[in-house]
């Protein structure tokens, strides 16, 4: 197991610069909406078009409409001129109208396919990699990120198509008009455009650094939430409150050298505007004067307008790049989830587990969460079918890690696993999993009813079937207790619940999913001393001629197992029944003396 990445530490960004190769790969998710976007392409175009003809028509006015109105007293080609106005405007509305709702449209369906992609692969992750990362940094990934790629398909992909067309498109009718003023406005706009890039530059990096910063907030906020409880129990809030500030002002911080460094721009792009306006007058006036070149009033208008269409794209373009490099940052996070490997997964030739006898051995076992520190080594254990096995130990000495090998939350680093001879590695995981029932120490109770967090487990279900399970596991009292029995809505996580009852509930859950191999995980942790002796009756029906695993710090729940196991030393230290143990006044006999003092 990697090194825990916290709250405090910054996620690390291996690619600097724009990566192209991912920004290739998401326009593969474009590929399904290439109608769509092609469609919004050639309107956008009509809008390019539309844009360069308004010049035109100033010069008309100036050069053409006005002069005839002074000699004829004709106005026809003003009036054309207004007319072709309007018609330029209210195309620009209509196509601004349908090039938002398409690009919506197409943008929101390729962020679901990306998020969809997401969701999935955390369904498949090994826990190891939810062991190295805090829950708040995965959920930004899933969240934040993906809807920053949705303000890029809607407002940036086809306007960084669009600008350079028109930037393209500008030129040339400038060009047509006069092509030294072309220059003129070509010598503003280099130097300018150095500039912007390397403000742009900079801040591409603070963008990459302030993300890191949100993140880090993300996951203590999240952190902060689920623990609300204990924060105020062990009045953490002040304290919690002074972290919260120093991440929040980490944010500020980067977010105002962003807007410092941004802020540059404005200047930047007004001297070298203006200083480009001057000269554009001043040649300008020296070719009206000397009447060469075909420039004149008109022309000077229709140029300056020109100009404005110009400068716009040419602002939008470095926004667009800046834009790119905060994408390539979010999408090196996200691809990095999508494209985390499966360690734990299906094999070819995976196999079904049937009529599962409950045969379980562990065959020369050795495991480290962490490269070099071994949990268990050399581990042998030989379990036979429907023998009940007890797991004893100090905190950390492995107990749940051998659970955990035999259900596949994590792989063996050598050694074998096997259910009925069979290798679990080679045993397809939802078959594995069908078999191997795991109750755990900490009950997940999920949002919805009674009756769905029972038939959590087998969908199939009836009500009658999830009432006879909660029966049998002496869960039934508890619940009928409840204001709404079995229809009772829980709210997330069991809030309102007795730690008891959320337990119950789960334990009706695995009766309900009646798996060959049951494993408890201090399962009867959480449940009154009265309710025990209930449960632990239940539990000699249910366990009955089934392969189990107890793990347990309460060594009244093990007493009837055929085998305790004290786990110790990266292995197995003492084992035998409860009172062979005892007799052998080893580990077993100390900790049994320890908890009935």
């Amino acid at each position: 197991m990697a090194e825990r990445n916290t709250y405090f530490q910054d996620e690390v960004v291996t690619q600097e610069k724009i990566d192209f190769k991912n920004l290739k790969r998401l326009l593969h998710y474009a590929a399904p909406h290439k109608k769509l976007f092609a469609f919004v392409l050639i309107v956008m175009l009509i809008a390019v078009v539309s844009s360069m003809v308004t010049p035109l028509l100033l010069r008309m006015i100036v050069d053409t409409a006005i002069p005839e109105y002074s000699a004829t007293g004709e106005y026809k080609t003003f009036i054309l001129a207004v007319c072709g106005f309007v018609v330029c405007g209210f195309a620009e509305i209509i196509i601004t109208y349908f090039q938002q709702k398409s690009l919506g449209r197409a943008g929101h369906g390729i962020i679901a396919d990306i998020r969809k992609d997401i969701f999935y692969k955390l369904q498949q992750l090994p826990f190891d990699y939810f062991d190295n990362r805090p829950s708040g940094k995965i959920v930004v990934r899933v969240t934040e990120y993906i809807t920053e790629l949705a303000d890029f398909f809607i407002s940036y992909l086809m306007n960084f198509i669009l600008n350079i067309v028109k930037i393209v498109v500008v030129t040339v009718f400038m060009l047509v008009l006069s092509p030294v003023l072309t220059l003129i406005v070509y010598a503003a706009i280099v130097p300018l455009t150095a500039c912007v890039i390397l403000i742009r530059k900079a801040i591409r990096k603070l963008f990459r650094l302030n993300r890191a910063k949100g993140s880090n907030r993300t996951a203590f906020i999240l952190e902060s939430i689920m623990g609300e409880k204990i924060i105020q129990n062990y009045n953490r809030t002040e304290f919690n409150e002074k972290v919260y500030h120093d991440l929040q002002k980490d944010c500020a911080d980067t977010w105002m050298k962003i807007v410092r460094r941004n802020e540059l721009n404005g200047p930047i792009v007004g001297i070298f505007w203006n200083a480009g306006t001057l000269l554009l007058y001043a040649i300008s006036f020296l070719l009206m004067d000397r009447g060469i070149m075909g420039v004149t009033t008109g022309v000077v208008i229709a140029f300056l307008s020109y100009m404005g269409l110009f400068s716009a794209p040419l602002t939008q373009l470095s926004a667009i790049i800046q834009n790119l490099a905060q994408v390539s940052a979010n999408l090196e996070r996200v691809f990095e989830t999508i494209d985390a490997p499966v360690s734990i997964a299906d094999g070819e030739n995976s196999v079904e587990l049937k009529d599962v006898k409950g045969k379980v051995d562990y065959n020369d076992v050795s495991f480290s969460y962490e490269e070099g520190i071994n949990i268990l080594e050399h581990f042998d254990l030989h379990v036979r079918p429907g023998e009940r096995i007890a797991l004893v130990g100090p905190t950390g000495a492995g107990k749940t890690t051998v659970i955990n090998l035999l259900t596949r939350f994590y792989d063996v680093r050598s050694g074998s696993v096997t259910i009925d001879g069979i290798d679990v590695r080679n045993v397809k995981l939802h078959s594995l999993r069908q078999q191997v029932g795991v109750l755990m120490q900490d009950p997940f109770i999920f949002k919805g009813t009674v009756l769905e967090n029972i038939r959590y487990g087998r969908r199939d279900a009836t009500d009658e079937e999830c009432i006879a399970a909660a029966k049998a596991i002496f869960a039934d009292e508890c619940i009928m207790r409840l204001p709404n029995g079995y229809q009772e809505e829980l709210a997330e996580r069991g809030e309102g619940l007795s730690a008891g009852e959320k337990q119950l509930i789960s334990f009706a859950r695995i009766v309900l999913k009646n798996p060959a191999v049951i494993i408890l995980d201090e399962a009867t942790s959480s449940i009154s001393s009265d309710t025990e002796l209930l449960i632990q009756q239940a539990l000699d029906v249910l366990l009955h001629g089934r392969t189990s695993f107890i793990v347990a710090h309460r060594l009244s729940t093990i007493r009837n197992a055929d085998r305790i196991l004290f786990i110790a030393n990266k292995g197995i230290a003492e084992e035998g029944t409860h009172e062979q143990l005892l007799n052998k006044h080893g580990l077993y006999y100390n900790l049994y003396k320890s908890l009935n003092q």
